[in-house]
């Protein structure tokens, strides 16, 4: 084989496997407030009608009949609402949010009506063909659905679903995540000595795990030993465990000597990607899943984003990724909703012109940092599979297949909110 070349599993096929591979959580009910970022496990309807009564949708007069109108008083948002019914020919001065009166046909903004006076006894105006009335069920009815199952829970919909009186929601338990950092020359903190290196998995692993809707619960750092390495495997209290480390084929890499060992199954063994070749998806006893990370850093993050990402995305129930041709049309926008790796549901995630010097090899899928500049991104100069420095100055992640050329469109996963 030749020394440019990349064995392994093609990254797409990787990601779709590892999407595939696990089912959601069993659901829990949380209180909406702590509901952002999870995944409903069942529809939500509203309690109530929305709005619940007839709203005022501006500041100003609501009115019955033709004006001119005489102004019997006013209603404020929150205070009682008004008892009589309006007649033809009157008016209450009104809010914003505050409950119209029965028999009202319009609401007038202040701009749009005249006063007489300082005595403010009578209203002039023209009533519109918008009536400023938000009427009662508009937007939604008792029992209407308002979030389906399987819906990631934005801000938005969190405010939604308090319009609608929910107070609790049916969500996707949160995947338990062990974090196993290996090498005899890890240093938890401080700024390491010769032949020492800092920790940067425990932060950078943490983070992305709780972007992709799950916990690290247990964060250790192990020596460059097997018999321990089983043992944490074997006892680790998490639907996941991450290695980073021990997974390439050095004399203190003992990865999959230990997983032959414990009876775990590999369901990917090596991508084909640059960095983070030798990375590791394996399904272990009691129903639990493993992802080896590389230990260089770069590496470790691409893995982390191939592997880890989908297997999370499966688990936390968010229909983002799913098995499909690894192959897409060369074209710019927003990502096709059958695409395996950006997947479906309206995905925002984009496919843009990617400028910049990348060399490409045969069979292999490139994992680039790039910054955001227009309708168009840049590739981050300098990346290497031991720095963070390109991957720390970037907005994504672009994934570069062979033939790809500077200018050509490519998908993206993001790093930050920019894209």
């Amino acid at each position: 084989m030749s020394a440019n070349r990349v064995s392994g599993t093609p990254w797409r096929e990787a990601v779709s496997i590892a999407f595939a591979a696990a089912a959601p959580l069993p659901p829990e009910t949380v209180a909406l407030r702590d509901a952002a970022g999870r995944v409903t496990a069942a529809a939500i309807t509203a309690r109530m009608d929305l709005p619940g009564f007839d709203t005022a949708a501006m500041d100003g007069y609501a009115v019955a009949g033709p004006g001119p109108w005489s102004v019997d008083g006013r209603v404020m948002a929150g205070g009682e609402a008004w008892a009589p019914d309006l007649v033809h020919g009157h008016c209450v001065e009104i809010m914003t949010g505050a409950a119209v009166p029965a028999g009202a046909d319009a609401v007038i903004p202040y701009e749009q009506s005249i006063v007489d006076g300082a005595a403010h006894r009578t209203v002039s105006g023209q009533v519109s063909t918008r009536t400023h009335i938000r009427r009662a069920g508009e937007d939604s009815r008792l029992g209407d659905p308002l979030v389906p199952a399987g819906r990631l829970l934005t801000p938005a919909a969190c405010g939604l679903l308090a319009q609608g009186g929910a107070d609790t929601v049916p969500v996707y338990r949160k995947p338990r995540v062990r974090l196993l950092v290996t090498g005899d020359e890890v240093v938890p903190a401080g700024v390491p000595g010769a032949g020492e290196v800092r920790d940067v998995f425990g932060p950078m692993v943490t983070a992305l795990v709780a972007a992709m809707g799950g916990d690290v619960t247990d964060h250790r750092i192990l020596r460059d030993d097997p018999a321990l390495l089983a043992e944490s495997l074997l006892a680790a209290d998490a639907e996941v465990i991450a290695v980073s480390g021990s997974s390439s084929a050095g004399r203190a890499d003992h990865l999959r000597p230990v997983l032959d060992k414990i009876g775990a199954r590999l369901l990917v063994d090596q991508v084909a990607c640059r960095p983070g070749h030798p990375q590791v998806l394996a399904s272990l006893p009691g129903g639990r899943w493993l992802v080896g990370l590389p230990g260089n850093p770069f590496a470790g993050l691409v893995a982390a984003m191939t592997l880890l990402r989908p297997l999370l995305r499966a688990m936390t129930g968010c229909a983002i990724e799913h098995a499909g041709s690894p192959t897409r049309p060369a074209t710019t926008g927003h990502a096709d909703a059958s695409d395996p790796v950006l997947g479906n549901r309206g995905s925002t995630l984009l496919r843009l012109p990617v400028i910049g010097d990348v060399p490409m090899t045969p069979g292999v899928t490139r994992l680039v940092p790039v910054v955001a500049e227009g309708d168009r991104v840049i590739v981050v100069p300098g990346a290497r599979p031991a720095s963070l420095a390109g991957a720390a100055a970037a907005d994504a992640l672009a994934i570069l297949e062979y033939g790809w050329t500077t200018g050509a469109p490519a998908d993206l996963l993001p790093l930050t909110g920019l894209l």
